[in-house]
């Protein structure tokens, strides 16, 4: 046998169906709210898919189901009506969850203009957090519920015992600020990692953003791994006063 001579393969990459118009959209919208379940609106129902509807399934003790095929695997679906949404709302920021409410933005009878495989245009108009709820429904009476952000301090006091550059040397002093935006109630203060999960315990709040930095650094990863959920990774940018 030519040892140049090209061995055949009886297999093949599957052709798989494009997505339709509709789930390219969420597929994109999805794509910007990674870190939330998107409650994406179709009709009277808030729809969700992938993982999305998986983990709210679970989350909300409803019926997972399936809605089509993206490459070549079936799509899980599950759904809450609109009209009961808070009270499923309540449910997922109860656990932790962050939900982006994604809505119908034009007519139907406007998208059957533009052609028979146009979408209605939909965009994310609510994002709901457990840190910052003022609706009463979603409010428990009788709980603060808290927004708290937690950035490294520059130039902090270096506790004894560290190594330049960790999370227990030179910069492991970091500062918390909290807020109840229902009542405005703001507090700040300064911790070191030795006593970060104590005092971010103390205060329980009900959402933890974090200084992607210090949320990824791996002497941490015991503290967040403890707060599970409860902490969000967000860009540092954010946490720096002069950007």
């Amino acid at each position: 046998m030519n040892d140049e001579t090209p061995i055949r393969s009886d297999s093949a990459t599957p052709a798989f169906a494009p997505a339709t118009p509709m789930m390219e959209q969420y597929i994109e919208i999805k794509a910007a709210n990674p870190d939330s379940l998107l409650f994406y609106r179709m009709g009277d129902f808030y729809e969700l898919f992938f993982d999305d509807a998986e983990k709210a399934s679970r989350a909300l003790g409803i019926v997972l189901t399936k809605r089509g095929k993206h490459q070549g695997l079936d799509i899980p679906m599950c759904g809450v009506p609109v009209h009961a949404a808070d009270d499923y709302l309540q449910k997922l920021i109860g656990q932790g969850f962050r939900v982006a409410v994604c809505e119908q933005i034009e007519d139907p009878a406007e998208a059957k203009k533009r052609g028979g495989k146009s979408v209605v245009r939909r965009d994310v108009v609510r994002l709901v957090t457990p840190g910052t709820i003022t609706e009463d429904k979603l409010l428990a009476p009788s709980e603060s519920s808290f927004l708290m952000a937690l950035g490294r301090v520059k130039g902090g006091a270096e506790p004894r015992g560290g190594e330049r550059g960790s999370a227990t040397g030179n910069q492991g002093s970091f500062a918390l600020a909290w807020i109840e935006i229902s009542t405005g109630a703001f507090r700040v203060a300064e911790t070191t990692a030795d006593r970060l999960l104590a005092d971010v315990f103390r205060v329980d709040p009900r959402e933890l953003i974090v200084a992607e930095p210090v949320f990824y650094d791996p002497e941490l990863k015991p503290v967040f791994d403890v707060l599970g959920r409860v902490a969000n990774p967000q860009p540092p940018s954010l946490f720096d006063s002069a950007s």
